[in-house]
C-alpha cells in the first residue's frame, strides 16, 4: 500500500495513511541533514517503545510526514495497550513517557495514552484529531503498521 501523493501544501491529504516501517523511511528518511536526523531519532523511539512489549499503535504526524526538508522534531503517538503499566516498565524506557524528558532526550514530541484510558472520545478520535493542523484544516498523518 503506497502512501499518498502530497498535496499542493506539501502534506498528505487528510486521513490516518497506513504505511510498513520500510515504506515511511523510504518515503521520509533522508540519507542527509535535519530530516536524516529526524528519521534516526524516530527509529530509536520506535525501537525502544516496541521494547516495552506493550505497543499496540504508533502514528506520525507534523512536519516530519510533509515535504518539508528541515522538519523541526518528530511528532508521535504512541498507544499502549491496556495492561501497560509505567511503573513496571524498565527506568531506562520511562523517559520515553514523560513528555518534556522525551522532548529533551529524544527529540520528539511524544503523545501517549492507554487504550483504555480515554473518556468522552475514541482512540480513534484522539489519533484524528492530530490531523488538525495550527492554524486550522487539516493534514494526513501516519499510522507505521
Amino acid at each position: 500500500m503506497a502512501l499518498p501523493s502530497f498535496n499542493a501544501e506539501g502534506e498528505l491529504p487528510p486521513g490516518v495513511h497506513p504505511a510498513t516501517w520500510a515504506e515511511v523511511r523510504q518515503r521520509f528518511g533522508a540519507k542527509g541533514g535535519q530530516r536524516w536526523v529526524c528519521t534516526q531519532r524516530l527509529t530509536h523511539i520506535r525501537e525502544l517503545a516496541k521494547r516495552t512489549g506493550f505497543l499496540r499503535r504508533f502514528v506520525v504526524f507534523g512536519s516530519y510526514i510533509t515535504a518539508k526538508s528541515e522538519p523541526n522534531d518528530v511528532d508521535i503517538v504512541l498507544v499502549m495497550d491496556d495492561g501497560f503499566h509505567l511503573e513496571d516498565c524498565p527506568v531506562e524506557l520511562r523517559g520515553l513517557f514523560e513528555h518534556a524528558v522525551a522532548k529533551g532526550r529524544y527529540g520528539g514530541s511524544i503523545l501517549w495514552l492507554l487504550a483504555g484510558m480515554l473518556i468522552g472520545e475514541s482512540v480513534e478520535e484522539f489519533i484524528a484529531y492530530r490531523q488538525v493542523k495550527r492554524g486550522g484544516g487539516r493534514r494526513g498523518i501516519v499510522e507505521v503498521i
